[in-house]
């Protein structure tokens, strides 16, 4: 039998429990008062500056340029190096490296150079020689590199043959066909140099251009397409430079009170690795710009996550914080941040009853707490919390968070269905806010035992995936048996009920579906090609094609897809996805792969052209599967009855013939033979630009695809093999002409 607890009692226990609302941190400054701070999207913190008076001197005047379509671009003062980042706690910055290239031009025999130097002020800006390489791209190829810095000059090359495509391999930078080496420490002068004698000449059918650049080693991985095209020319690619403050060290700065950069009462001095000059950060427990005299602000420890435990109360100092324990309970010796019991203040020989009553429920209350701490640290640890915290911690610039069970909960009012947005077989989505960023939350309802150590190693994977028509994957919640996934939240809804549900009344002209299925193939290209290791989405279907306020294409759920198998073994995987969309490859075989991709996008595909459900139970059994009836009106030249009346009364029928050529081509049953996501995103982008050149007679478009790109279905794919489509003169008696 439970005894009865005095009312005093009851209210201390609910005091011990309570915990307080942590304050949101400061905004700290940026640039000088009155100054710009950005340019072109790109924050420009001092001592950069824009304008008159606006930078600590000349030396770190940025040059914000804009042309005529109102962008604007940093540069870096007195060159044409433009600014992609600068990062104030490792004195870096990321610039825009330009492309050196020799191209070997097969009417005039002769070669098309372009060269590329820079000699960056000395000081205080360097070339990083840890984490810049030299590189070499090319076939048939020597390019030489001169670098300098204040005491000597360098010469460094490659020599690169290779005489067939199967010698090259993506991601291998060994010496053929693309080759790397270090530059020097100190370097601020740098020209590339290629030998004539060494041309392409003799490979050109395959390789006409030998590319010579400067890159960060991280942002650079090699791909047999650098050879076989031109996508490199006149291109540019991030490399990074050390800059520092004067060309003395902290002791002899810190002499002069007047000249020292770190003005900030709470920032520290570091000396630059290269031996010149140095540069500023804030003191720990500070956050902000330490080159500001305000600019270093004290951090808010109590803010979520709670430092200190559950029943500890944190209250913030400057640069530090504190927890405080409620009546009853006290620090431990061993650790300030926990509480204990204190004993000694409860019990008395005049409250033993009361204080024995108050100890045992109390111990109840700390067994049950504890009990459901180790659980949730239990899920924790199993979804591999561990590997993102130190990766959060190490990162400083990883943009992913960790989110508590609690927080979740309140974000979405405890899961209230009124927040729910979309569901399905796989989860729920619900809407929330989280520190102050309405979210859309994920949450699942199956999880995937053999994959449960491997989620932490995925989500750090999955969290650099950034690409403007992919849904930003921001945190997750790792506190539950099922993680839950956060993700920016995306305003107008799903593709699949801008085409089927209130809006199908609304004309939906060829541009806009050409627009969409575009950049919805660039995102899949992107996880296939871009991202390292590649990532196959493994549900592609419109539902999970989101569009923004101005109706951009936003693939979303790719947090449910796998990671490329690195062998056999990880190939074999429960067949998952939605009825209609499936591969029937992937169906059979269990092996998920980037065709299964394909063929669903290729579905995709069907529903913007008919504006029809991809499984209609109603239908005849032969019409039932949208992508079974598509082929068989292909086959019997009847494709018109199925097109979208919107699309059929009004627009290019020659490129609508051409979308439906393609879509065919992705369904094709067997994968080898589909194309991959880059060639149907490439495809798409020059169906696009045709429809945007009305003025091009029928008769002449052929001619005119020269100027505009060479027609997808006129080109023999020599290196994939993989994949190969009809004749032009075969998609017209297709079509009934």
């Amino acid at each position: 039998m439970t005894p009865m607890i005095p009312i005093v009692i009851q209210f201390l226990l609910v005091l011990s429990l309570s915990r307080t609302k942590a304050a949101e941190p400061a905004a700290n400054n940026i640039a000088l008062p009155g100054c710009q701070d950005s340019c072109g999207g790109v924050l420009i913190p001092y001592p950069f500056g824009i304008g008159p008076n606006c930078s600590l001197s000349i030396d770190y005047a940025v040059n914000c340029s804009t042309i005529n379509n109102g962008t604007s671009t940093p540069y870096l003062p007195g060159g044409d190096l433009a600014i992609q980042n600068i990062n104030l706690l490792l004195g870096q910055a990321h610039i825009s490296s330009p492309i050196s290239s020799q191209c070997y031009n097969i009417t005039t025999k002769k070669l098309d150079t372009t060269y590329w130097s820079v000699n960056l002020d000395d000081p205080p800006f360097r070339f990083n020689h840890e984490l810049n390489k030299f590189v070499v791209v090319g076939c048939d190829t020597i390019a030489y590199v001169s670098l300098a810095n204040n005491q000597e000059s360098y010469l460094g090359g490659c020599v690169l043959g290779c005489y067939s495509l199967d010698s090259l391999t993506d991601g291998s930078c060994s010496g053929i066909g693309c080759c790397q080496t270090s530059i020097p420490k100190g370097t601020s002068y740098i020209e590339f140099e290629f030998d004539p004698n060494y041309n392409n000449s003799e490979v050109y059918n395959f390789s006409r251009c030998s590319y010579a650049l400067l890159t960060e080693e991280a942002g650079f991985r090699f791909s047999t397409d650098y050879i076989i095209t031109d996508q490199l020319y006149g291109q540019n690619m991030a490399a990074v430079i050390d800059w520092v403050i004067g060309n003395t060290t902290c002791d002899t700065a810190q002499t002069n009170k007047s000249s020292y950069a770190c003005r900030s009462n709470y920032s520290t001095c570091l000396n630059s690795s290269s031996g010149l000059g140095y540069f500023c950060n804030c003191s720990d427990g500070y956050q902000g710009n330490p080159y500001l005299e305000e600019g270093c602000q004290d951090i808010d420890e109590c803010a979520n996550p709670n430092p200190c435990s559950k029943r500890g109360k944190c209250q913030n100092l400057s640069g530090s914080y504190e927890c405080s324990c409620p009546f009853g309970w006290r620090n431990k010796r061993n650790n300030l941040r926990e509480c204990e019991l204190n004993l000694v203040l409860l019990i008395g020989p005049s409250a033993g009853f009361i204080a024995l009553s108050f100890l045992g429920l109390g111990m109840y209350v700390i067994h049950e707490k504890i009990k459901l701490s180790k659980v949730e640290k239990k899920y924790f640890q199993e979804h591999g919390g561990r590997i993102l915290l130190e990766k959060i911690q190490s990162d400083q610039g990883f943009g992913f968070t960790i989110f508590t069970k609690q927080q979740v909960e309140k974000a979405t009012n405890f899961f209230d269905s009124a927040n729910i947005i979309g569901h399905g077989g796989q989860g729920t989505v619900y809407r929330g806010t989280l520190r102050g960023q309405m979210v859309a939350i994920k949450k699942c309802k199956i999880v995937d035992e053999s994959k449960k150590k491997e989620f932490g190693k995925e989500m750090v994977i999955l969290s650099q995936i950034n690409h403007k028509n992919i849904v930003k994957l921001i945190g997750c919640c790792l506190e539950v048996e099922i993680p839950m996934l956060i993700y920016e939240f995306i305003p107008n809804g799903t593709l699949f009920h801008y085409i089927h549900g209130k809006n199908q009344e609304t004309n939906i002209s060829l541009s806009i579906r050409l627009k969409i299925a575009h950049e919805s193939a660039e995102a899949l290209a992107y996880l296939h090609f871009s991202a390292s290791p590649p990532i196959f989405h493994g549900d592609v279907k419109s539902a999970n094609i989101l569009l923004d306020q101005n109706y951009t294409a936003k693939v979303s759920d790719f947090g449910a897809s796998i990671l490329a198998p690195t062998d056999e073994a990880q190939f074999v995987t429960l067949v998952q996805g939605t009825c209609g969309y499936l591969d029937p490859e992937y169906m059979q075989t269990c092996q998920l792969t980037d065709k299964s991709d394909v063929y669903s996008f290729g579905v995709v595909l069907l529903e913007l052209l008919t504006n029809k459900p991809v499984i209609s139970f109603d239908a005849p059994e032969e019409e039932r599967s949208l992508s079974s009836h598509f082929l068989s009106a292909m086959k019997e030249k009847k494709i018109h009855e199925l097109l979208d009346d919107q699309i059929r009364r009004n627009e290019d029928t020659q490129l609508i013939e051409e979308v439906a050529l393609l879509a065919k081509a992705c369904l094709n049953m067997t994968g080898e033979q589909r194309p991959n996501m880059k060639e149907v995103a490439d495809e798409l982008d020059r169906i696009r630009r045709l429809k945007q050149h009305p003025w091009i007679p029928e008769c002449n478009r052929e001619e005119t695809e020269t100027l505009l790109g060479e027609s997808f279905y006129d080109i023999e794919i020599e290196h994939t093999g993989n994949f190969s489509l009809e004749k032009k003169a075969e998609k017209s008696i297709a079509f009934g002409r």
